[in-house]
């Protein structure tokens, strides 16, 4: 059972890697014996999880990586760079993401289109970027999106249309990669985390936390941690044949 969920010296790229949910993704998947890149906006953030993964697993490699996933060059670019860095690739945890909380009347283009290109294109340019790369190299690779409940319910009362509908691509886009792929060998699924405790979730109005705390069933926020188990799956032995899934971790959330 141990080696069925084993990463061992699997070369894992995590996105949106400095903080939250891929900060905690990454630590859980060098625990299970990856070696990881983090990948983010914030440069500094990084490096400094790289430099924290180092410290607590200094037999293995990682490394920061300063990105924006809006810039499809330096998307291409930064791959390139960790794969020299780790010589090669087998995984990715495509996890950066945005929300602006705003009335769709409201909502300005460039607002829109801060959210789409994050959130849907920019995660297809690293999922094109990596993938490229697995069919170049014959690497029976894997990919992790992180979608949201929210490409599937229309969440109260906060407003946030150009976020719900960028999910509900993300959740769409795994599916085709997984098929068109799914010739090489190449497997591509999806979480959609609830409403997880981050330091983006904590910014929301005091009421909005209060309504969403009453109507989750388990009355409470998940953890970053608890969308880990999700991820190692997806990436490991244990999943050979699962491809095209969306996993929805919400404590029911969306079962009511």
């Amino acid at each position: 059972m141990e080696s069925l969920f084993s990463l061992a010296n699997r070369k894992i790229l995590v996105t949106g890697g400095a903080q939250g949910i891929g900060k905690a993704v990454a630590f859980r998947l060098a625990e299970a014996g990856a070696n990881v890149g983090i990948l983010d906006r914030n440069g500094e953030g990084a490096q400094s999880v790289a430099d924290e993964l180092k410290l607590r697993f200094p037999s293995r490699n990682f490394a920061g990586f300063v990105c924006d996933v809006t810039d499809y060059e330096a998307v291409n670019r930064t791959v390139d760079d960790f794969v020299r860095c780790f010589d090669g690739i087998d995984g990715l945890f495509n996890n950066a993401g945005t929300c602006i909380h705003k009335e769709v009347e409201n909502v300005t283009p460039e607002e829109w289109l801060r959210v789409v290109n994050v959130n849907y294109n920019g995660l297809f340019y690293v999922a094109q970027a990596v993938g490229k790369r697995f069919i170049a190299t014959k690497t029976k690779g894997t990919i992790v999106n992180t979608g949201s409940m929210s490409g599937v319910i229309i969440n109260l009362p906060q407003p946030q249309t150009s976020y719900n509908s960028s999910k509900a691509a993300v959740i769409h886009l795994t599916k085709s990669l997984a098929v068109e792929w799914a010739q090489y060998g190449i497997r591509v699924n999806c979480i959609s985390p609830g409403y997880i405790k981050t330091e983006l979730s904590g910014m929301a109005k005091p009421e909005w936390i209060e309504y969403w705390l009453q109507a989750v069933p388990f009355h409470r926020m998940g953890l970053p941690d608890e969308l880990a188990g999700a991820v190692i799956y997806f990436m490991s032995e244990a999943s050979t044949y699962t491809s095209g899934a969306n996993l929805i971790i919400d404590g029911c959330f969306t079962s009511t």
